[in-house]
């Protein structure tokens, strides 16, 4: 999981020209790597320096109406909006994030025992087949109602934080402010994914911060293995399993190299 091992489709074709076949199974960032990276120092620069002095509670009262600061009011609550607007876009950069859906998924994987997915893909278009799921689909069926059995409370947050329907109305820009609320512009009477005609900024703010303490465990937890692995001063082989759709189990190698710090099959 941590230096993501994935299944390359294209040396996988390309074998089929190849009298010396190369293992279609490798390991590093790939493209879903560099994503995070160039997002990482997006998401990090505004959680390092867009810290208030007050606490909410405190905030809130700022809000209180008051004839005397209602010119003071206005401002607030239109940079309060717009704040909002850059917290948005930051909530679809973890939750639309190629890579952190994954490892959450082979996260959820391992808890239950399974082996780590090679061929895990997300739809992108009608025209795939083999695939484990929409982005939606995966996050609610597969790592959050997957993980309620094992973790309840992190089943809980994940839920908290995660919605479909405001999801959906971020990423098309279907909503609009009235008042301290975010109203989505995709209610759908038929749909029970949609049922959510009010977001008050309040609730907001627990949907963001709990996204954002997700992101920073992630961070964390990514810290961690890498300071364990650092703390062996010479080169550490540690073998693994790959179950693949077009082979039996293979038992594998993989070492890390301190001196180029680098994992090296």
């Amino acid at each position: 999981m941590y230096i993501n091992g994935f299944f390359d489709e294209n040396i996988f074709k390309s074998n089929q020209m190849r009298s010396e076949k190369l293992n279609p199974h490798v390991i590093g960032p790939g493209k879903e790597g560099h994503s995070e990276n160039a997002h990482y120092k997006f998401i990090h620069e505004y959680r390092t320096k867009n810290i208030h002095d007050l606490d909410y509670t405190e905030y809130l009262k700022l809000h209180i109406y008051n004839p005397e600061r209602n010119e003071e009011i206005e401002k607030l609550l239109k940079f309060e909006r717009n704040s909002i607007q850059v917290e948005m876009l930051i909530y679809l950069k973890f939750w639309e994030a190629d890579l952190i859906i994954k490892k959450l998924y082979q996260f959820t994987r391992a808890i239950h025992g399974e082996p780590y997915d090679w061929h895990f893909k997300i739809k992108e278009s009608n025209r795939d087949s083999t695939v484990t799921g929409s982005r939606q689909e995966i996050i609610r069926l597969k790592i959050r109602d997957r993980l309620k059995e094992h973790s309840l409370p992190l089943h809980d947050h994940l839920k908290m934080c995660y919605n479909t329907q405001t999801r959906n109305s971020i990423a098309h820009s279907k909503y609009s402010f009235i008042g301290r609320n975010i109203h989505p512009n995709n209610y759908i009477k038929s749909d029970p994914s949609h049922q959510l005609r009010c977001l008050t900024f309040d609730q907001w703010v627990d949907m963001f911060n709990g996204t954002l303490v997700l992101y920073n465990e992630y961070i964390r937890l990514k810290g961690r293995v890498n300071d364990f692995y650092a703390a062996f001063k010479f080169v550490v082989n540690i073998p693994y399993l790959i179950h693949s759709a077009f082979s039996s189990p293979l038992l594998r190698e993989i070492a890390k190299n301190h001196q180029l710090n680098q994992w090296l099959k």
